[in-house]
């Protein structure tokens, strides 16, 4: 299996950054946002009476592969949020039910305007995990970050498109607050302190985005009625594409269906690096 800790060449430097001084540039702490730009402009706004809903699965066949535990012995007060099973890596997450959580779903074609955000999204640090492990944003939206353990945790996003930024957040109820200017799928973040904490973060020019859920399933609400190139996105499994038409105060159900056989498929997001820990220190091995 590949690893899953994905990230662009250039994440040496910035490793090493983060290793001599314990934070990164490229924004600010207690919920100031990063100097990348201001927010994008207001869309115009949608009549209610012209949008539907996209809906559905996705879907898992065959053998679930199994995913390691991560070994969290050197925080205990994170090990001990997860019970006596122990966390789970979080690469493939399939339910009881065969749906696959954790896949990005979002129109790809089609769209032409769209409205502003209507408020951040959120990423939280909790129990050494981001949470959620794969959000969607809009382009220009703010993005609040916050550290719920009391711990050292860094954020590492490192885009293609878009500017990165590596931030510190050494305590309990930091929040920063980043945005990305540019659609970009995906922008992989990872904290360099525990090198097990990964997270994807996928960013578009509209609204018009979910992310399976534990069982499988995503919504997609207020879409203008149209014809949609509808695209997932899964860490393991690439991407597949459909085809939508949205009709007015209409259900549109697309369920994508992933199997065994789609595992290590070439997600394009840089060069797989190994982020390994040992006594006070980080190295970065590069996978063969």
């Amino acid at each position: 299996m590949r690893s899953h800790f994905l990230t662009r060449s250039a994440a040496f430097m910035a490793i090493a950054a983060m290793a001599a001084c314990g934070g990164g540039g490229g924004g600010s702490s207690e919920g100031a946002a990063d100097d990348a730009g201001e927010a994008a402009p207001a869309g115009a706004a949608v009549d209610p009476s012209t949008v539907g809903t996209i809906t559905g699965m996705a879907n898992f066949a065959g053998m679930v592969p199994a995913m390691e535990a991560i070994d969290m012995s050197a925080e205990e007060d994170c090990a001990a949020g997860y019970g006596a099973d122990g966390p789970m890596n979080q690469m493939v997450m399939v339910s009881a039910g065969g749906g696959l959580a954790n896949v990005f779903v979002y129109l790809s074609e089609g769209v032409s305007g769209a409205p502003a955000a209507s408020g951040p999204a959120m990423l939280d640090q909790s129990n050494c995990r981001y949470s959620p492990h794969v959000l969607g944003v809009q382009s220009g939206q703010d993005i609040e970050i916050t550290n719920s353990d009391n711990l050292l945790h860094n954020i590492n996003a490192t885009p293609t498109e878009n500017r990165g930024f590596n931030i510190s957040q050494p305590r309990a109820g930091i929040t920063s607050t980043q945005r990305f200017q540019m659609a970009e799928v995906m922008v992989p973040v990872r904290c360099d302190v525990h090198g097990w904490m990964q997270a994807y973060i996928g960013v578009v020019d509209h609204p018009y985005f979910g992310v399976s859920g534990s069982d499988g399933g995503y919504t997609i609400s207020n879409v203008p009625a149209g014809d949609y190139t509808l695209t997932a996105w899964h860490e393991e499994f690439g991407t597949m594409t459909a085809s939508v038409t949205v009709t007015a105060g209409g259900m549109s159900e697309v369920s994508f269906d992933y199997n065994s056989d789609m595992m290590g498929a070439n997600v394009p997001m840089g060069e797989t690096l190994v982020i390994g820990h040992g006594t006070n220190r980080i190295r970065v091995e590069r996978t063969q």
